[in-house]
């Protein structure tokens, strides 16, 4: 088939969940034999080379530059007030990809449109030529930001928060009937969004994300004694679980085992974090392109969730990369999570803290998790293996 396929992200690097889904479900369609042309947003600093990598397996690669500010997103945010459209779908609205579809649509006819998450479903829903529409839905949208809001300490944001979380819980729903098929990551998010529809049917079905356990080798660790938190800060849910960990946890922990050093990575740390880097045994790192030495100096990988939907997928990578995981169970949800066995799962200060000092003291608690969490996404989350799932999405 002649795939349209639209991404809100550029497929790569492999930084990001998001990521991590389009890129392997991209990949599976084009080795299935499907011609693939990629339309997407890129960002500031999105290399020439990762474009040229897409062009490898696509047939063609048309981007968008993607700009934000805070004046726009204020302004767009003030106008969704007096709006049933939510702030995160108006925020996508974007005269240049409407174009740029104009364009790609009257050079080339398509069997189908592949819409990678809800934010570009107006796009895809706009190819009204195209015979068949696809959703893939990476997470439930409306229950993120539900989780979220509950969580905040300030009242007024969880006030706004929760007002967007009604709109994307009504613009989720009626948006997912317009598609004829739609895939989900878990049962538990689909259920959350189209709690009417039988699961497996003619119209949605659900395959978790995947990623290639060959690609992304264990990590030998000499002598660790980092516990390290990686993830995208610009998220909301891995700020406020991460600042949990380090306001209400980390403390404990730390006392316990004075050799361990609290490590954060990832894009856009809030200043409270920043702080953390002035103390002893905190480091709060920013992006790191290069994870090598750090994970090699991990020794535990810790998801403090308390929000979010879908899959985390830097629990898969842990797993991958052999790092034992402790994790809350919102951050293990809709995985083949077993609490003592590939992971710990902890939700409250004390029983967190406890499961990180117990495998930060015990070499034979750490190894067992780490074999069984690599067992595990060999098991059953290989791309090569669970994807061939999208032939009957695309057939």
């Amino acid at each position: 088939m002649r795939i349209l396929f639209l991404t809100q992200l550029l497929p790569l690097p492999l930084d990001a969940g998001a990521k991590t889904r389009s890129y392997y479900v991209l990949r599976y369609l084009a080795e299935a034999g499907h011609e693939i042309s990629l339309v997407c947003f890129t960002r500031p600093g999105d290399s020439h080379q990762w474009i040229a990598d897409l062009c490898r397996i696509c047939s063609r690669v048309e981007t968008v530059p993607m700009v934000r500010s805070r004046g726009k997103d204020i302004s767009i945010g003030l106008a969704s007030l007096f709006s049933e459209t939510p702030f995160l779908i108006r925020r996508d609205d974007v005269a240049e990809m409407w174009r740029k579809l104009a364009v790609v649509a009257e050079k080339r006819s398509f069997d189908a449109v592949h819409v990678d998450q809800l934010w570009m479903a107006p796009y895809g829903l706009g190819c009204t030529n195209v015979p068949l529409r696809v959703l893939d839905q990476h997470n439930a949208v409306f229950l993120a930001a539900r989780r979220t809001a509950q969580q905040s300490g300030n009242p007024l944001m969880r006030v706004i928060v929760e007002n967007e979380a009604k709109k994307l819980e009504a613009y989720e729903r009626t948006t997912c009937r317009k598609f004829d098929r739609v895939v989900w990551v878990t049962d538990a998010d689909r259920r959350a969004v189209t709690p009417v529809m039988e699961p497996q049917n003619g119209h949605d079905r659900t395959i978790p994300i995947a990623t290639d356990p060959r690609e992304r080798p264990s990590i030998e660790r000499p002598q660790p004694f980092r516990v390290t938190f990686l993830g995208g800060m610009h998220w909301p849910p891995n700020a406020q679980g991460i600042e949990w960990f380090a306001d209400s946890i980390w403390p404990t922990v730390a006392a316990a085992v004075p050799s361990a050093v609290l490590t954060i990575a990832g894009k856009k740390p809030p200043r409270r974090l920043l702080k953390l880097s002035k103390t002893p045994r905190a480091e709060v790192m920013g992006y790191v392109p290069d994870l090598t030495k750090l994970l090699s100096e991990t020794a535990v990988f810790i998801v403090p969730l308390r929000a979010g939907a879908g899959m985390r997928v830097k629990i898969l990578d842990a797993w991958c990369w052999r790092l034992p995981v402790v994790s809350t169970t919102i951050g293990a949800e809709g995985m083949e999570s077993h609490s003592g066995d590939n992971l710990l799962l902890a939700d409250d200060e004390e029983s967190f803290a406890h499961c990180v000092i117990a495998v930060l003291r015990n070499p034979h608690l750490a190894n067992r998790l780490c074999e069984n969490g690599r067992t595990t996404v060999e098991e059953f989350y290989d791309w090569k293996k669970v994807y061939v799932a999208w032939d009957q999405i695309y057939h």
